[in-house]
């Protein structure tokens, strides 16, 4: 219609509609208004900021920072001083955006330690974007970007050293700690999963987002931890109406076993060798010979000892995931954002975030100049493929899985936990 008007009747014409009322109500149909510019003060802001937290005689002592940061402020300065001194030939575009320079006018942008923390305090209390705009002066959409950028950013360096398998020496050192907490030889951690809702979740995906038994869409984490907390694996992105057993048919925890590369992690329980940790887990898991689970109404006191002794240690993924979600509020809110993939980095970001905060802290089991220990040669490639499928045999075997068991209860009767 527009094409057949002169330029004067198009003004008319929109300025009619924009105008048009209907029974002294506004048109529901309007041209997007133009953007509200507001004059922030983000220099005053960056000052107040530093004199609260960051100046060599802040207002608010140490532990006011770790309650609104969930990290001491030593740990949340090594990660801006990282971002800040990151240099590569090729930089990618979430770092630039850290950077201070002037703007078009001239003017100083907001400083690093502004965008951080904006992004921060939307993890730790799972808040909308323009929440903080008062106090740090930030508008809603680079709120946005700067949590999205600081999850790239940790998703991007911190992984290879914070959430990777456990090396040979790790795995001695969790034998032995899990031995004397929970009198469980060759324990390597327990499993589970847990869902995050996901409230924007597309129309035509809601279905397979969906189970009866949660509110709504949602997406599965599984998870392995150990009695630090510290989480060693995590796998996250099946649909929800997933169970467990599909998410591990799925997941990759077993598949540095089945092509050879894992570390040897030998143990011995009641007079008997067995080459591969386990995993302790519930009822829903396959009996395979890493998945160690309580038994189903015992009726003798050895089995009953030794479901007391399971049932106890296994809290330990339990545990791990209450504190995550503690640490990070924005992980028991519904996922407010439509892309996937920024959900999954915002997932494994505040993964990645909690061990390093459970390092910073002292719990870790192992010790952070220990982890950079180049992990052990792959082997060859060719026989590695020939004997995958007798491996994967290997961790599928009932009858090892329930000698194993009757092993751990008879080890568990002989008074198996330390005092």
């Amino acid at each position: 219609m527009l094409e057949f008007l002169d330029d004067e009747k198009i003004v008319s014409f929109i300025n009619s509609l924009t105008e048009e009322e209907v029974d002294g109500e506004a048109s529901s149909w309007r041209f997007p208004r133009s953007r509200v510019f507001i004059a922030r003060d983000r220099e005053d802001a960056a000052l107040r900021l530093d004199n609260d937290y960051f100046s060599e005689t802040p207002m608010y002592p140490e532990n006011k920072f770790k309650r609104r940061y969930r990290m001491s402020r030593q740990l949340f300065l090594r990660i801006v001083e990282g971002i800040s001194n990151f240099n590569s030939t090729d930089i990618p575009e979430y770092f630039l955006f850290f950077r201070e320079c002037p703007d078009a006018t001239g003017r100083q942008s907001l400083t690093i330690l502004q965008k951080c923390t904006a992004a921060i305090r939307q993890m730790v209390y799972g808040t909308t974007p323009d929440l903080f705009d008062e106090y740090i002066k930030i508008g809603e959409k680079t709120t946005t970007l700067c949590l999205d950028y600081f999850c790239k950013y940790v998703f991007h360096l911190f992984p290879r050293e914070y959430l990777r398998k456990p090396t040979a020496e790790d795995i001695a050192r969790l034998y032995n700690f899990h031995e004397q907490k929970h009198g469980l030889p060759g324990m390597l951690g327990s499993i589970d999963c847990m869902h995050w809702e996901w409230k924007n979740c597309l129309v035509g995906w809601q279905g397979q987002y969906t189970r009866g038994d949660q509110k709504g869409p949602s997406v599965m984490l599984e998870a392995v931890a150990s009695q630090d907390l510290w989480i060693w694996h995590a796998f996250f992105g099946m649909a929800g109406s997933n169970n467990d057993i599909n998410v591990l048919n799925a997941s990759p925890i077993f598949n540095s076993i089945k092509d050879g590369t894992a570390p040897p992690s030998p143990f011995d329980v009641n007079g008997r060798h067995y080459e591969r940790g386990y995993y302790l887990g519930d009822g829903i898991y396959p009996d395979w010979v890493m998945l160690v689970k309580a038994p189903h109404n015992p009726i003798d006191e050895p089995r009953k000892k030794f479901k007391r002794f399971q049932e106890s240690a296994r809290k330990d993924i339990e545990r791990a995931f209450g504190v995550l979600q503690g640490r990070f509020a924005m992980l028991k809110t519904p996922a407010r954002s439509k892309d996937f993939n920024k959900i999954r980095r915002h997932m494994y970001s505040c993964i990645v975030l909690h061990n390093m905060i459970q390092e910073n802290n002292g719990f870790a089991i192992g010790r952070r100049e220990e982890r950079m220990i180049e992990r052990n040669p792959p082997r060859r490639l060719e026989r590695d493929l020939r004997d995958r499928d007798a491996r994967v045999k290997e961790i599928r075997d009932k009858q090892v899985h329930q000698q194993l068991e009757a092993d751990l209860t008879e080890h568990a009767l002989s008074g198996g936990r330390h005092k």
